[in-house]
């Protein structure tokens, strides 16, 4: 029996979410069912793709994970199970969702779901609501060791996965380079596709000032120099900072208020990002000095 952690973004303003966790107890009612989030914004595979990569690793090997943000529902996509290198199953519609998890930690095998076994029974003649009668039916059998893996249906080549255009983060020209992957919803801090360790090849220390840059479609549309922090309580209120974030990603945000409402900035891979280093200029003191002499007399 394995956790089964459900992901969508239906809201809770009415019955949806709670008719998925209904199908899923009445696979077994012992199954230990949790909700990641179900507020991701209507039809934004990009948000529920990174929110998934954002707390997988933090759930035991062997959980099950449903993850239904589905524009697509009653077209031809497909409907499949996701293994991944972390020892997790994801079960989703195959339209991109599963883009940050295959980057990250990696997808090892891919399966279509076998829709004359894996459906609730009765919901044959229903193409609007795959979240409750394929999809959460399939992952509470998974998790509750009803089936397992390689009964879900015909395995399907990895090189179909659909996975979304990502903007590979590098080192050029004395500046780091990403995108803004997600906001810190609630706060509105720019969560950035930069892996710390590649900041770190720019040797900035804590303390130092960096040169932000914001590209939206080719064009700057922001521009900005900031500390890099520690933590919010390293710089003033109201002041904006640089920060390693949970993911151990750099990471944008004003203290006490939100950077991305601020300057309205959006995220995804048209939204690219550039930190470099803030060298300060020589001192006109130290431009003026004469150089050394080179004929001192000796003592």
């Amino acid at each position: 029996m394995n956790p089964l952690v459900l992901q969508s973004d239906f809201g809770l303003d009415d019955g949806a979410v709670s008719a998925m966790q209904g199908v899923a107890v009445g696979v077994d009612p012992r199954l230990r069912i949790h909700d990641l989030t179900h507020n991701i914004p209507p039809y934004d595979i990009w948000e529920g793709s990174y929110r998934l990569a954002q707390v997988v690793s933090y759930w035991p090997e062997g959980t099950v994970f449903v993850s239904v943000v589905d524009p697509g529902v009653g077209s031809d996509r497909l409907s499949v199970v996701a293994r991944t290198a972390t020892g997790h199953l994801v079960v989703t519609p195959d339209n991109g969702t599963l883009t940050h998890l295959h980057a990250i930690f990696g997808i090892t095998a891919l399966r279509q779901i076998d829709e004359t076994m894996n459906r609730r029974a009765g919901s044959e003649e229903s193409y609007t609501f795959h979240g409750r009668d394929i999809y959460a039916f399939t992952g509470a059998r998974l998790a509750s060791g009803a089936i397992a893996f390689e009964d879900v249906g015909p395995e399907v080549p990895l090189e179909r996965l659909v996975s979304l255009p990502l903007l590979e983060p590098e080192l050029r020209e004395g500046a780091v380079h990403g995108s803004i992957d997600v906001l810190d919803v609630r706060y509105g801090s720019l969560w950035t596709s930069i892996p710390r360790t590649l900041f770190a090849r720019l040797g900035v220390r804590h303390g130092e000032r960096v040169q932000l840059r914001v590209r939206h479609q080719g064009r700057v549309v922001h521009s900005a120099q900031m500390t890099f922090a520690p933590s919010f309580a390293a710089v003033e209120l109201g002041e904006s900072l640089i920060y390693v974030n949970s993911l151990d990603r750099m990471a944008v945000a004003i203290n006490r208020g939100s950077y991305a409402r601020a300057f309205d900035l959006g995220t995804g891979s048209s939204w690219e990002v550039a930190l470099e280093p803030v060298r300060p200029a020589p001192s006109a003191a130290s431009a003026d000095a004469p150089a050394p002499s080179e004929n001192r007399s000796r003592p």
